[in-house]
């Protein structure tokens, strides 16, 4: 074959905002999805989840592939111990903000890249601490109502009206978004590509 393993960037994601965050890094790639069960063992600690579920979706596309670098990820919302991920319904997703607001929680995002060839990998995370400002039940209805918390980790979305209440952030801005870019650059030149 005349492309090389490392020329193949394969981002195991239907995430729209994972596409655009890993666009944003000027790396060709190409998208398959991986379908995985996102179910974990209980008593696992939250970063043991965001990386056992990246590897697992990098994983179920590697196993198709022979050859490229497959990068999976996964972000989930801590409160209180509790992971909160994606809303059921517009019930859930009122109950989550409800949860968060006036209060400060950590999202996780874990990131794990696996070369199909030969099967070596990679997995780490990162965590970033989000304060939620106080909010009304009307607030929380309106935002519900926008139908952006409906595919989101904990119910908001920091980069789309979801900015409007978050208080501030301590870490990376883009583990809260979904694919931690420094921690993914790291990785990438450690499997031979280099962003800089």
């Amino acid at each position: 074959m005349t492309t090389k393993k490392q020329d193949t960037l394969i981002l195991a994601s239907s995430s729209p905002r994972r596409r655009e965050l890993l666009q944003a890094l000027g790396i060709p790639f190409t998208v398959m999805t991986s379908d995985v069960d996102e179910t974990t063992a209980p008593g696992l600690s939250p970063k043991e989840v965001v990386e056992e579920l990246s590897l697992r979706k990098a994983n179920a596309v590697a196993d198709r592939l022979t050859e490229g670098v497959v990068l999976g990820s996964d972000t989930i919302v801590v409160l209180d111990g509790q992971i909160l991920g994606k809303p059921e319904d517009e019930a859930d997703a009122f109950r989550m903000l409800s949860m968060l607001q006036g209060r400060e929680h950590t999202v996780y995002s874990g990131v794990a890249l696996i070369d199909a060839a030969i099967g070596r990998s990679e997995v780490a995370h990162s965590h970033t601490q989000v304060k939620i400002r106080p909010l009304s039940e009307a607030e929380i209805k309106s935002y519900i109502a926008t139908k952006e918390p409906m595919d989101k980790a904990g119910s908001y979305a920091i980069q789309g009206i979801g900015a409007t209440i978050v208080e501030g952030i301590t870490g990376d801005y883009f583990t809260v978004v979904g694919l931690p870019l420094c921690l993914t650059s790291n990785l990438l030149a450690r499997f031979g590509m280099s962003i800089l």
